[in-house]
């Protein structure tokens, strides 16, 4: 059983006793705190918050205990019921709601569930919010109403449709030019709600041919739900033999966007953003973000256009959107598929990727491995240490850390974690917010290299 309280929210695995999974008590518990963390920032208003869930096996169960807490809370809800991610963000801003609850482990199999928690802005809540509610929480610092002032709850199936008609009315997307590219796309939703969301934004945007797989939101994950390539086997054959001119691939909750090329390769998760904000520097200049563990390419590109600058965040959806706010970025995200475009609004959202893709493509007349070598090679090695109770990983780090700053041809940054700058790569290491593992990522212009740093690196670890 596991229990991770960290900036991605509150995620656990279902069962187990109090404490040492995400048990009913924990939901409750966490909810309560959350709730009064606002009622005690919200000057004595009445509070109305937006709950929404991705297809998970436990969503259901989960729902009913949020919602529930929420109205022994005092607070009105608005019930989405099944929806994504950037929908459940895009309906607190649309019914200027006080904030959020998005019941999703987001890539996590399918034993995991947890609460994201959004502020008023429809964004993920920062560390220090994050460390009260905690602090609420485990001092069961609650008290709930009574019976005359309970919340009520008003339910809106129809937050997708919403969301999708303002992807559509953004400048950027060209629908007429989609249509007119007559576009063969195929999906694979990993039996979530992405397989209710993206085959009806593809035929609001003039996608007339979808093929769906895993579409159904039963929440029986047809795969390991990460969209990396090990796992996106069965989409890249069936491109193949449909002969798509696309693959659309999602996680659960519709944040994470992977792409896969007419040949059945992979278009790569991180080239996702980069494509995009290619496009969307090309009519609007302006600055990029990304976090550390993302690739060169965004910097490259984005250096491509005069005037413009990257830059690089800690790892974490609300570390991207701070510093995207302060250097007033046009677009930004993180390599793991997460573009996020301000226009919109502050948080990953893979149906504006799917919008934004498409208006590129059928604008470049190009085959979609045709557009993927316009853009600088650069190839992501993935590893991972599982944890153990007895680990000083922070220790640990700071010796890697310490032994790299000697060494003269490399630049060591500890702003998350610790990653080490070479001159034809690099390697971060940190601790998963979502996982109890460290991860050890490294980048070059070929595989070898890549594998070649993250090797040199673990074994030092």
């Amino acid at each position: 059983m596991s229990l991770i309280k960290s900036i991605s929210g509150i995620r656990g695995t279902i069962g187990g006793k109090p404490g040492d999974g995400l048990s009913p008590i924990d939901v409750v518990k966490f909810t309560s705190a959350f709730a009064t963390f606002l009622q005690r920032n919200a000057g004595g208003k009445r509070l109305t918050l937006v709950v929404g869930r991705d297809a998970r096996l436990s969503g259901a169960m989960v729902d009913r205990l949020v919602v529930g807490t929420l109205q022994g809370m005092g607070i009105d809800v608005i019930e989405t019921g099944l929806s994504t991610t950037p929908t459940t963000e895009m309906t607190v801003i649309d019914k200027h709601a006080d904030g959020g609850i998005i019941i999703t482990a987001s890539h996590n199999p399918k034993h995991w569930n947890a609460l994201k928690l959004l502020n008023s802005h429809g964004e993920f809540i920062n560390a220090a919010e994050g460390n009260e509610v905690i602090r609420i929480a485990e001092s069961d610092d609650y008290t709930y109403t009574e019976v005359d002032t309970l919340g009520q709850v008003t339910e809106d199936p129809d937050t997708i449709d919403h969301h999708i008609q303002r992807v559509l009315a953004l400048p950027l997307v060209d629908c007429n030019a989609i249509a007119k590219a007559n576009f063969k796309v195929c999906v694979d939703a990993v039996n979530s709600t992405g397989g209710i969301a993206i085959p009806r934004l593809l035929r609001a945007l003039g996608v007339t041919n979808v093929v769906e797989l895993n579409c159904e939101p039963t929440g029986h994950f047809a795969h390991n739900p990460e969209p990396i390539p090990a796992n996106l086997t069965q989409i890249a054959e069936t491109v193949k033999k449909e002969h798509c001119d696309l693959g659309i691939v999602v996680d659960p909750d519709v944040d994470r966007l992977a792409l896969v090329c007419e040949t059945g390769e992979m278009f790569g998760e991180e080239y996702t953003l980069v494509s995009v904000a290619d496009y969307v520097l090309s009519h609007t200049p302006g600055n990029t973000v990304s976090n550390m563990s993302s690739s060169r390419a965004l910097r490259d590109v984005t250096h491509n256009y005069e005037g413009c600058k990257y830059s690089a965040s800690a790892v974490g959806e609300v570390n991207v959107t701070t510093l995207m706010k302060e250097v007033n970025a046009i677009i930004g995200g993180e390599g793991n598929g997460g573009v996020i475009y301000p226009e919109l609004h502050y948080g990953r959202d893979a149906l504006v990727g799917v919008a934004l893709f498409l208006t590129l493509l059928a604008k470049k007349g190009m085959k979609v491995s045709e557009l993927r070598k316009t853009y600088p090679d650069y190839i992501i090695s993935k590893n991972r240490k599982d944890l153990t109770p007895d680990m000083d990983v922070d220790a640990l780090l700071k010796k890697v850390a310490a032994l790299y700053n000697e060494k003269t041809d490399c630049q060591v940054s500890t702003i998350d974690g610790v990653k080490i700058d070479f001159e034809d790569g690099w390697v971060h290491l940190r601790k998963s917010n979502t996982e109890p593992i460290v991860r050890i990522y490294s980048e070059a212009h070929t595989e070898a290299r890549a594998n070649e740093l993250a090797q040199e690196v673990m074994k030092e670890l």
